[in-house]
Protein backbone atom coordinates (compact mmCIF):
# COMPACT_ATOMS: atom_id res chain seq x y z
CA UNK A 1 0.00 0.00 0.00
CA UNK A 2 1.17 3.17 -1.10
CA UNK A 3 0.64 6.42 1.35
CA UNK A 4 0.22 10.33 0.63
CA UNK A 5 -0.54 13.34 2.16
CA UNK A 6 -4.27 14.19 1.94
CA UNK A 7 -4.89 18.28 2.40
CA UNK A 8 -7.18 21.05 2.31
CA UNK A 9 -5.61 23.90 1.20
CA UNK A 10 -7.43 26.14 3.68
CA UNK A 11 -6.09 29.29 6.39
CA UNK A 12 -2.96 28.52 7.39
CA UNK A 13 -2.63 25.82 4.54
CA UNK A 14 -3.37 27.67 1.86
CA UNK A 15 -0.45 30.39 1.86
CA UNK A 16 1.09 28.45 -1.55
CA UNK A 17 4.76 28.93 -0.53
CA UNK A 18 3.43 26.72 2.65
CA UNK A 19 2.57 24.08 0.36
CA UNK A 20 6.15 23.78 -1.22
CA UNK A 21 7.72 23.09 1.78
CA UNK A 22 5.10 20.43 3.17
CA UNK A 23 5.33 18.54 -0.85
CA UNK A 24 9.67 19.37 -0.77
CA UNK A 25 9.52 17.98 2.72
CA UNK A 26 6.60 15.14 2.02
CA UNK A 27 8.94 14.15 -0.91
CA UNK A 28 12.17 13.36 1.51
CA UNK A 29 10.42 12.19 4.41
CA UNK A 30 9.19 9.12 1.75
CA UNK A 31 5.82 10.11 0.91
CA UNK A 32 4.41 8.67 -2.62
CA UNK A 33 1.78 11.28 -3.44
CA UNK A 34 0.53 14.55 -2.06
CA UNK A 35 -3.31 15.22 -3.32
CA UNK A 36 -5.26 18.45 -2.90
CA UNK A 37 -8.86 18.79 -2.17
CA UNK A 38 -10.82 21.22 -5.12
CA UNK A 39 -13.21 23.67 -3.52
CA UNK A 40 -13.45 27.74 -4.64
CA UNK A 41 -15.44 28.45 -0.94
CA UNK A 42 -15.97 26.41 2.00
CA UNK A 43 -18.14 26.40 4.87
CA UNK A 44 -17.38 27.89 8.65
CA UNK A 45 -14.82 27.54 9.98
CA UNK A 46 -13.03 28.26 6.89
CA UNK A 47 -11.92 31.75 5.27
CA UNK A 48 -9.27 31.34 3.09
CA UNK A 49 -8.96 28.99 0.25
CA UNK A 50 -5.79 27.85 -1.98
CA UNK A 51 -6.39 27.33 -6.03
CA UNK A 52 -5.22 23.64 -5.89
CA UNK A 53 -4.74 23.31 -9.52
CA UNK A 54 -2.17 26.42 -9.01
CA UNK A 55 -0.31 25.26 -6.19
CA UNK A 56 0.16 21.54 -7.21
CA UNK A 57 1.98 22.64 -10.83
CA UNK A 58 3.94 24.44 -8.45
CA UNK A 59 4.54 21.21 -6.50
CA UNK A 60 5.22 19.13 -9.72
CA UNK A 61 8.31 21.86 -9.86
CA UNK A 62 10.06 21.29 -6.63
CA UNK A 63 9.05 17.26 -6.87
CA UNK A 64 10.99 14.61 -8.60
CA UNK A 65 8.65 11.80 -7.63
CA UNK A 66 5.65 12.71 -5.17
CA UNK A 67 2.03 11.33 -7.34
CA UNK A 68 0.08 14.68 -7.61
CA UNK A 69 -3.50 15.52 -8.29
CA UNK A 70 -7.08 17.14 -7.25
CA UNK A 71 -8.99 15.02 -5.05
CA UNK A 72 -11.75 15.78 -6.30
CA UNK A 73 -12.20 18.14 -8.93
CA UNK A 74 -16.00 17.87 -10.06
CA UNK A 75 -16.33 18.50 -13.66
CA UNK A 76 -19.67 19.07 -13.88
CA UNK A 77 -19.04 22.66 -12.39
CA UNK A 78 -16.12 23.06 -15.06
CA UNK A 79 -15.72 23.12 -18.93
CA UNK A 80 -13.90 19.63 -19.43
CA UNK A 81 -11.85 21.49 -22.89
CA UNK A 82 -10.65 23.29 -20.23
CA UNK A 83 -9.53 20.49 -17.56
CA UNK A 84 -8.19 18.57 -20.54
CA UNK A 85 -5.79 21.05 -21.15
CA UNK A 86 -4.62 21.49 -17.44
CA UNK A 87 -4.81 18.03 -17.01
CA UNK A 88 -2.06 17.57 -19.64
CA UNK A 89 -0.18 20.36 -18.42
CA UNK A 90 0.34 19.46 -15.38
CA UNK A 91 1.07 15.90 -16.26
CA UNK A 92 3.58 17.27 -18.65
CA UNK A 93 5.06 19.50 -16.21
CA UNK A 94 5.36 16.89 -13.91
CA UNK A 95 6.52 14.23 -16.05
CA UNK A 96 3.99 11.78 -15.96
CA UNK A 97 2.88 12.45 -11.87
CA UNK A 98 -0.82 13.20 -11.81
CA UNK A 99 -3.60 11.10 -10.85
CA UNK A 100 -7.18 12.58 -11.61
CA UNK A 101 -9.52 12.28 -8.50
CA UNK A 102 -13.37 13.40 -9.88
CA UNK A 103 -16.62 13.41 -8.87
CA UNK A 104 -19.95 15.07 -8.42
CA UNK A 105 -18.98 16.96 -5.97
CA UNK A 106 -21.97 18.49 -3.05
CA UNK A 107 -23.31 21.81 -1.96
CA UNK A 108 -22.79 21.33 1.61
CA UNK A 109 -20.70 24.72 1.25
CA UNK A 110 -23.08 26.41 -1.32
CA UNK A 111 -20.38 25.79 -3.65
CA UNK A 112 -22.90 24.95 -6.52
CA UNK A 113 -26.10 26.84 -5.23
CA UNK A 114 -23.81 30.06 -4.37
CA UNK A 115 -22.87 30.54 -8.41
CA UNK A 116 -26.03 29.28 -10.15
CA UNK A 117 -24.82 25.46 -10.87
CA UNK A 118 -26.77 22.59 -11.14
CA UNK A 119 -28.09 21.06 -7.80
CA UNK A 120 -29.75 17.92 -9.43
CA UNK A 121 -27.26 15.18 -8.65
CA UNK A 122 -29.05 12.78 -11.56
CA UNK A 123 -28.27 16.00 -13.76
CA UNK A 124 -24.74 16.44 -12.55
CA UNK A 125 -23.99 12.73 -12.34
CA UNK A 126 -24.90 12.95 -16.45
CA UNK A 127 -22.44 16.06 -16.95
CA UNK A 128 -19.55 13.88 -15.32
CA UNK A 129 -20.04 11.11 -17.48
CA UNK A 130 -19.82 13.28 -20.79
CA UNK A 131 -17.10 15.26 -19.59
CA UNK A 132 -15.24 11.75 -18.88
CA UNK A 133 -15.99 11.56 -23.23
CA UNK A 134 -14.46 14.69 -23.90
CA UNK A 135 -11.79 14.20 -21.40
CA UNK A 136 -10.82 10.86 -23.07
CA UNK A 137 -10.84 12.25 -26.52
CA UNK A 138 -8.94 15.66 -25.59
CA UNK A 139 -6.15 13.56 -23.98
CA UNK A 140 -6.29 10.86 -27.51
CA UNK A 141 -4.55 13.00 -30.09
CA UNK A 142 -7.49 12.93 -32.38
CA UNK A 143 -10.05 15.36 -33.07
CA UNK A 144 -12.59 15.78 -30.35
CA UNK A 145 -16.20 15.21 -31.35
CA UNK A 146 -18.87 14.81 -28.99
CA UNK A 147 -22.72 15.92 -28.79
CA UNK A 148 -24.18 15.04 -25.44
CA UNK A 149 -27.31 16.40 -23.74
CA UNK A 150 -25.13 18.97 -21.55
CA UNK A 151 -21.93 18.93 -23.87
CA UNK A 152 -21.29 19.74 -27.27
CA UNK A 153 -17.46 19.40 -29.20
CA UNK A 154 -15.94 19.78 -32.34
CA UNK A 155 -12.35 21.12 -32.53
CA UNK A 156 -8.73 19.79 -34.10
CA UNK A 157 -6.88 17.14 -31.89
CA UNK A 158 -5.65 19.00 -28.73
CA UNK A 159 -2.17 18.54 -28.77
CA UNK A 160 0.25 17.80 -26.84
CA UNK A 161 -0.94 14.58 -25.28
CA UNK A 162 -0.56 13.73 -21.63
CA UNK A 163 2.78 11.85 -21.25
CA UNK A 164 1.05 9.13 -19.52
CA UNK A 165 -0.84 7.08 -22.13
CA UNK A 166 -3.47 6.57 -22.77
CA UNK A 167 -4.58 8.65 -19.86
CA UNK A 168 -3.48 9.82 -16.54
CA UNK A 169 -4.95 7.79 -14.11
CA UNK A 170 -8.52 8.74 -13.23
CA UNK A 171 -10.17 7.96 -9.99
CA UNK A 172 -13.58 8.52 -9.39
CA UNK A 173 -15.34 9.15 -5.64
CA UNK A 174 -18.04 7.72 -4.22
CA UNK A 175 -20.25 8.60 -1.05
CA UNK A 176 -21.60 5.86 1.79
CA UNK A 177 -22.62 2.98 -0.32
CA UNK A 178 -24.05 4.61 -3.08
CA UNK A 179 -23.17 1.98 -5.76
CA UNK A 180 -23.63 3.98 -9.32
CA UNK A 181 -20.74 6.04 -8.78
CA UNK A 182 -18.67 2.78 -7.59
CA UNK A 183 -19.00 1.09 -10.60
CA UNK A 184 -18.53 4.02 -12.80
CA UNK A 185 -14.91 4.55 -10.95
CA UNK A 186 -14.84 0.62 -12.15
CA UNK A 187 -14.69 1.95 -15.38
CA UNK A 188 -11.55 3.52 -15.06
CA UNK A 189 -8.53 3.13 -12.95
CA UNK A 190 -9.63 3.92 -9.22
CA UNK A 191 -12.08 4.25 -6.33
CA UNK A 192 -12.20 7.02 -3.80
CA UNK A 193 -14.95 6.15 -1.36
CA UNK A 194 -15.53 8.91 0.87
CA UNK A 195 -17.46 8.02 4.53
CA UNK A 196 -17.32 4.68 3.66
CA UNK A 197 -18.80 2.00 7.06
CA UNK A 198 -15.29 0.05 7.96
CA UNK A 199 -12.91 -2.15 6.12
CA UNK A 200 -16.00 -4.95 5.74
CA UNK A 201 -17.36 -2.14 3.24
CA UNK A 202 -14.40 -1.75 1.35
CA UNK A 203 -13.76 -5.64 0.88
CA UNK A 204 -17.27 -5.68 -0.49
CA UNK A 205 -16.86 -3.04 -2.83
CA UNK A 206 -13.42 -3.82 -4.08
CA UNK A 207 -15.07 -7.62 -4.87
CA UNK A 208 -17.67 -5.48 -7.16
CA UNK A 209 -15.59 -3.83 -8.67
CA UNK A 210 -13.42 -6.96 -9.41
CA UNK A 211 -16.46 -8.53 -10.89
CA UNK A 212 -17.41 -5.62 -13.30
CA UNK A 213 -13.86 -5.39 -14.80
CA UNK A 214 -13.53 -9.04 -15.13
CA UNK A 215 -16.91 -9.12 -16.94
CA UNK A 216 -15.76 -6.34 -19.05
CA UNK A 217 -12.00 -8.05 -19.98
CA UNK A 218 -10.27 -4.87 -17.92
CA UNK A 219 -6.71 -5.46 -16.33
CA UNK A 220 -6.96 -6.57 -13.08
CA UNK A 221 -5.16 -3.84 -12.00
CA UNK A 222 -7.29 -1.36 -10.20
CA UNK A 223 -5.72 1.39 -7.26
CA UNK A 224 -8.35 2.13 -4.17
CA UNK A 225 -7.39 5.25 -1.94
CA UNK A 226 -9.06 5.33 1.50
CA UNK A 227 -8.83 8.19 3.65
CA UNK A 228 -9.80 8.88 7.08
CA UNK A 229 -9.29 12.35 9.32
CA UNK A 230 -8.14 11.01 12.75
CA UNK A 231 -5.19 9.20 12.32
CA UNK A 232 -6.43 5.66 12.48
CA UNK A 233 -4.58 2.58 11.58
CA UNK A 234 -4.31 2.40 7.79
CA UNK A 235 -3.18 -1.43 8.32
CA UNK A 236 -7.05 -2.86 8.57
CA UNK A 237 -8.02 -0.51 5.08
CA UNK A 238 -4.56 -2.67 3.61
CA UNK A 239 -5.80 -5.57 4.39
CA UNK A 240 -9.36 -5.45 3.49
CA UNK A 241 -7.54 -4.25 -0.46
CA UNK A 242 -6.87 -0.93 -0.27
CA UNK A 243 -3.62 -0.06 -2.51
CA UNK A 244 -3.53 3.84 -1.30
CA UNK A 245 -3.38 5.66 2.54
CA UNK A 246 -4.16 9.23 2.09
CA UNK A 247 -3.18 10.95 5.43
CA UNK A 248 -6.17 13.54 5.60
CA UNK A 249 -5.94 16.64 8.50
CA UNK A 250 -10.14 17.62 8.45
CA UNK A 251 -11.51 21.06 6.89
CA UNK A 252 -9.69 23.00 9.53
CA UNK A 253 -5.75 21.32 9.19
CA UNK A 254 -3.36 22.47 11.51
CA UNK A 255 0.01 23.22 10.14
CA UNK A 256 2.03 22.16 12.90
CA UNK A 257 0.39 18.92 12.99
CA UNK A 258 0.63 18.46 9.29
CA UNK A 259 4.48 19.24 9.16
CA UNK A 260 5.05 16.74 12.00
CA UNK A 261 2.75 13.91 9.85
CA UNK A 262 4.84 14.78 7.26
CA UNK A 263 8.03 14.79 9.15
CA UNK A 264 7.24 11.07 10.66
CA UNK A 265 6.97 9.91 7.33
CA UNK A 266 4.22 7.05 6.11
CA UNK A 267 2.67 4.70 8.67
CA UNK A 268 3.49 1.77 6.63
Amino acid sequence: MRHAIFLAPFDACSEPAVLLELAVAAEAAGWDGFFLWDHVVYRDPVRALADPWIALAAMAVVTERLRLGPMITPPARRRPWKLARETTTLDRLSGGRLTLGLGLGSDNSKELSGFGEELDDRVRAARLEEALAVLEQCWSGEPVRFGGEHVSVDAKPFLPRPVQLPRPPVWLASRGGARRPMLRAARYDGWFPIELDGPGALRAGIADIAAVRAAAGAPAAFDVAVTTDDGEDPKPWGDAGATWWLEGFGLSPDLERVRRTIATGPRR
